[in-house]
């Protein structure tokens, strides 16, 4: 396997920040990472993850569509897309690489594509590093997810004072190629003794063995016995309905468009949105979702039950922890899914 030592990752990102646009962890102003474009000097952060994914990337929270310029009764449409340039992304962990399968199976896998979303997934390279210290709030081991092993066009592990690559996709091959003469040849047994040690560490956290058995649905007739279950009756009264754990999550992928007059046409811009929000679904006739209890239940559901039954049993939760950790009344996905379990006759959704 491919390695470099330690203490050089910073001449690998010179060769490559030099080139194209690289962006890596760093510490901001709060002592949290976030993904900034690297600049020299730029440090690359410890932390075990950034306050928001990489899916920002790909899937911005603002994004220009469409302009429409007006002359008299004559309209012209135009597309304020450039072609991008190519981009690295340095540091992704497992979690959030897991999360772009989910997002690419609706904005690329269904019809129709979406054009703004499949440009920057074409031009973007994901370079993933594997965990060493997972935290007590995290559970991607639920959906199968490997930290110590992940995917990625290009998997990094830091193990035995080196930095290891191993390419993935034609993609990560040209990346690798880009920092050969950076690289060497090394034994790959700090790898394997790191990924024996993360998973050791993984089995330990609280929420590793999470129970999805009994969200797992066959029928129709199970949809509507978690639908229609007491629990949402209880859980939901403490949700505030602000909408971070829709903002943290790197598989929400709702949005609005709005239009904007510039007093001589429009410009037409995608914004992230949340189905926590009260007008989420506010139509011109009705809202179909008045109150917080089905707005609750509906993001619960969705990632739980109607997200697998509509793609081949795939959870849309990726168990990063980061609605654990930003919630302010400790409201979560975790808590839903072991309260749903803990019902007495949760097997028939309470229903008589």
């Amino acid at each position: 396997m491919l390695s470099l030592p330690e203490e050089k990752i910073n001449d690998l990102f010179e060769l490559v920040g030099t080139k194209k646009p690289l962006y890596i962890p760093q510490m901001n102003t709060s002592g949290n990472a976030d993904f900034k474009r690297w600049t020299k000097g730029a440090k690359l952060s410890k932390a075990l993850k950034t306050v928001r994914s990489a899916k920002d990337f790909f899937f911005p929270k603002t994004e220009h569509m469409v302009s429409l310029k007006m002359d008299g009764q004559n309209v012209t449409v135009e597309d304020p897309r450039k072609e991008l340039e190519d981009f690295v992304v340095f540091g992704v962990r497992a979690c959030d690489a897991a999360s772009f399968k989910i997002v690419d199976d609706v904005y690329l896998n269904m019809t129709p594509v979406d054009t703004y979303y499949k440009n920057r997934r074409d031009h973007g390279t994901v370079i993933t590093l594997a965990c060493t210290e997972p935290a007590q709030t995290c559970f991607c081991s639920t959906y199968g997810i490997d930290a110590a092993n992940p995917a990625g066009d290009v998997s990094a592990w830091l193990a035995g004072g080196k930095y290891f690559f191993k390419a993935n996709t034609d993609k990560g091959t040209k990346f690798i190629e880009s920092v050969q003469s950076l690289l060497s040849e090394s034994d790959e047994a700090a790898v394997d003794a790191q990924k024996k040690d993360t998973k050791a560490k993984i089995d330990k956290l609280p929420l590793a063995h999470l129970d999805l058995s009994k969200w797992k649905i066959k029928n129709s007739s199970d949809m509507q016995k978690i639908f229609n279950s007491p629990v949402w009756d209880k859980l939901y009264q403490t949700c505030l309905g602000c909408g971070t754990c829709t903002y943290v999550c790197p598989t929400c992928m709702c949005f609005d468009v709005r239009d904007f007059d510039t007093g001589n046409g429009i410009k037409q811009f995608r914004c992230w949105d949340s189905c926590m929000y009260s007008d989420f679904t506010q139509m011109a006739a009705a809202n179909p979702r008045l109150t917080q209890k089905e707005r609750f239940r509906q993001r619960f559901m969705h990632k739980l039950v109607y997200y697998p039954m509509a793609h081949e049993d795939h959870f849309q939760c990726v168990g990063c922890g980061r609605c654990l950790e930003s919630c302010p009344i400790h409201m979560n996905i975790a808590k839903v899914i072991k309260a749903y379990n803990d019902m007495p006759d949760s097997t028939d959704g309470g229903a008589k």
